[in-house]
């Protein structure tokens, strides 16, 4: 998977449909990588202003690149996150998503703003095959997150389960040095989670908005490829993302408008500092 923007923007959940049949592990090469790297770059980004809204947005934003090879805490192409447990086969690692706040979206007119918010939890990480070389890395990824805003007072609104098949491809069509990811699955939420993004009360509703309240279940599919490339001074990286909406358990809220769509982002980042303690990482 290519190495992930960090920022307070976007939503950026990763996807794409492929299964492989295997399911046995495989020896892993190891190799030296410095314990940390940072870099700082710009990139855009293009997405609704939540799932289903027919307002999209385009943002410039910094792009911050981290690499951190810790025993316990890492930051690399699969994201920031804890190592809970780790065999050769399964990781049990920490897992988190953010959401942007919505404000003036059309659909939304005259309901409270949506806060910006956070999603943590645990994600049992199943490694499905290696190829001998590591140039094809195939896993099922269940992350269950626990979602709360980002306020002066956050409260709870809800929990995520979002289980993905993630491939990672290195050297893609022969040409070296480039990382292509392809993940893809399927979304769900409880009823608060979608009761805060879709429910309409009866105090917002309006002839063309009428009353709704939102249920838990299946949420949709997304799904991701994602492409980059480092370079000895810099690095460069771009996605794009599908999302549909159809069969999901709020699909009838008014407050969605398109069932599904397309959004992306490319980023690039210059390296301006890296560590001289070498440690030894998977390959």
């Amino acid at each position: 998977m290519m190495h992930k923007i960090f920022s307070c923007g976007a939503s950026l959940q990763c996807a794409v449909t492929l299964l492989v049949a295997a399911n046995w592990p495989v020896p892993t090469q190891a190799k030296e990588e410095p314990l940390w790297e940072f870099g700082l770059g710009l990139g855009a980004i293009a997405f609704e202003d939540y799932r289903g809204s027919d307002t999209v947005h385009a943002y410039p934003l910094p792009v911050p690149y981290v690499v951190y090879n810790g025993k316990f805490l890492k930051a690399d192409r699969d994201g920031v996150r804890g190592t809970l447990f780790n065999q050769d086969s399964l990781e049990i690692n920490l897992s988190f998503n953010l959401t942007t706040p919505v404000r003036n979206d059309a659909e939304r007119s005259g309901m409270p703003d949506l806060k910006s918010t956070v999603e943590l939890g645990p994600s049992v990480d199943i490694h499905l095959f290696r190829s001998d070389d590591a140039k094809f890395k195939l896993d099922l990824r269940m992350p269950l997150r626990a979602a709360a805003t980002v306020e002066s007072s956050p409260r709870l609104i809800g929990w995520t389960f979002t289980p993905r098949v993630n491939l990672d491809i290195a050297d893609p069509f022969g040409v070296p040095g480039w990382e292509l990811g392809l993940l893809a699955g399927p979304l769900f939420a409880d009823r608060r989670y979608n009761q805060y993004f879709y429910s309409v009360d009866s105090q917002y509703a309006t002839p063309t908005r009428p009353e709704y309240q939102a249920g838990g279940g299946y949420a949709g599919m997304q799904s991701i490829a994602a492409l980059s490339k480092r370079f000895p001074k810099f690095w460069v990286g771009a996605y794009m993302r599908y999302d549909t909406l159809a069969g999901a358990a709020f699909v009838d809220s008014p407050l969605v408008q398109v069932k599904s769509y397309w959004s992306g982002g490319f980023g690039f980042a210059w390296m301006l500092r890296r560590s001289s303690r070498m440690v030894e990482v998977p390959d």
